[in-house]
């Protein structure tokens, strides 16, 4: 009989570690949040590359297009001389243009021209010192005067004046000048006379660096020298200008027929 009452005692004892063994799985359920953190630390750095990427577009500065640089004097044949201030590239409708932009001091304007439309608009770089040359020399000729009606003068002046020719411009000048002794000009004459002045005095100034008013000195110091000019001189001290009056007969025609155009 005792021995059967010591067997369920020494099961009892022998049950008890086991249960004391069961709290021993509780830290290995601690370190998922750990390994959880520990993976969401490892994963945040790779996501600051993709935050920098947004840093692609850089303004891309152009000095030169078309054989023309930012700072350069040209010839726009609509507006005269001017200065490319800079070479810049804007969004128009959807496409990207390239465009120079022009400044006009004299003017207070500033034009923006397509680098691509360069040779359809006939902008040009300032005349060399032996074209200069040579249009001083065409201001020295005899003035040619068709003896058609005023209109049509007036368009082919303008048409010389608009070209951007230097030497063609020179022509208006030589061939609407009048010195002292001459007949007074027509409105309309005086009017293109002085754009075709203003033209070829700035550009002779750009390129001799020179004043625009010791331009204009320079061009009727020349056209001084025409032979129709001198003749005149010399013929109205002698008191005869009748030689001189019948070779203008063809102006004063244009200027009746002026009047008649303006009239209508």
């Amino acid at each position: 009989m005792p021995n059967k009452t010591a067997k369920p005692a020494a099961k009892a004892t022998v049950s008890k570690p086991a249960a004391a063994k069961a709290p021993a799985a509780k830290p290995a359920a601690s370190k998922a949040p750990v390994a959880a953190a520990k993976a969401l630390a490892a994963a945040k750095p790779a996501v600051k590359p993709a935050a920098a990427a947004p840093k692609v577009e850089e303004k891309k500065v152009v000095t030169q297009r078309q054989g023309f640089k930012a700072n350069e004097f040209v010839v726009y044949p609509a507006h005269g001389v001017g200065q490319i201030l800079a070479i810049e590239e804007q969004e128009i409708a959807g496409a990207k243009l390239e465009l120079f932009v022009i400044n006009f001091i004299k003017d207070k304007m500033t034009l923006r021209v397509p680098t691509a439309k360069v040779a359809n608009v006939g902008m040009r770089k300032l005349s060399e010192p032996a074209l200069v040359k040579k249009a001083l020399e065409t201001l020295k000729g005899r003035a040619r005067v068709k003896r058609t009606m005023w209109s049509r003068r007036a368009q082919e002046y303008e048409a010389k004046i608009n070209s951007g020719d230097i030497v063609a411009i020179a022509e208006v000048v030589r061939d609407l000048y009048r010195s002292e002794s001459q007949p007074e000009q027509s409105y309309s004459e005086r009017q293109l006379y002085e754009a075709a002045l203003d033209r070829l005095s700035r550009e002779i100034a750009v390129v001799q660096h020179s004043t625009e008013t010791e331009a204009v000195k320079e061009i009727e110091a020349q056209l001084a020298k025409s032979p129709r000019r001198a003749n005149a001189k010399a013929e109205a001290a002698d008191g005869e200008g009748d030689a001189d009056a019948e070779g203008d007969t063809d102006d004063t025609d244009g200027d009746d027929t002026t009047v008649a155009d303006e009239a209508a």
